[in-house]
C-alpha cells in the first residue's frame, strides 16, 4: 500500500475517532438505541465533536476518490503521497480547531484541505507539466 492509501485509512479513522470519545465520556447519557438523539449533543463540546465528525464524513469521499484517481492515472506517486499526508495533517488540525471553537481558523483549514484535494484530483491532468 502507498503512503497516500494509508492516509485515506487515517482520514477514515480520524472522523470515527472524533465522535467515539464523546460517546464514551457521556456513556451514561448516550443511548445507543437512539444514537442521533439531539439532547445528547446539547453540550457544546459534544455538538462541536458531532459537527467535526459529520464534516469528516462529508470530506472523506472526495479525498478517497482523488487519491485513487491520481494513482490509477499514474500521477507522480511522491506528489500524491506528500499531498495526502498534508491533507491528513490539515484535517487533524481542523478537528482540533473545531473542538476548540476556533471558527475562523477552522474555515481556513477547511479551505486548505479542499485545495489539497483539488490538487490531488488534477495531478493526472497536469502531470505532463510537472518536473521529473
Amino acid at each position: 500500500m502507498t503512503i497516500a492509501e494509508w492516509c485515506v485509512f487515517g482520514t477514515l479513522m480520524l472522523y470515527l475517532l472524533t465522535i467515539v470519545p464523546i460517546k464514551w465520556i457521556g456513556f451514561r447519557r448516550f443511548d445507543n438505541a437512539r444514537p442521533r438523539d439531539p439532547g445528547f449533543y446539547d453540550d457544546p463540546i459534544a455538538a462541536r465533536a458531532l459537527g467535526a465528525h459529520q464534516n469528516g464524513i462529508e470530506a472523506f469521499p472526495f479525498f478517497a476518490v482523488a487519491v485513487l484517481l491520481a494513482e490509477f492515472r499514474a500521477a507522480p506517486q511522491h506528489l500524491i503521497n506528500e499531498l495526502a499526508v498534508l491533507f491528513l495533517i490539515v484535517r487533524i488540525a481542523y478537528v482540533f480547531t473545531y473542538l476548540g471553537n476556533r471558527p475562523t481558523l477552522r474555515s481556513i483549514l477547511w479551505s486548505i484541505g479542499f485545495a489539497i484535494n483539488i490538487g490531488i484530483f488534477f495531478l493526472p491532468a497536469i502531470r505532463g507539466w510537472l518536473p521529473g
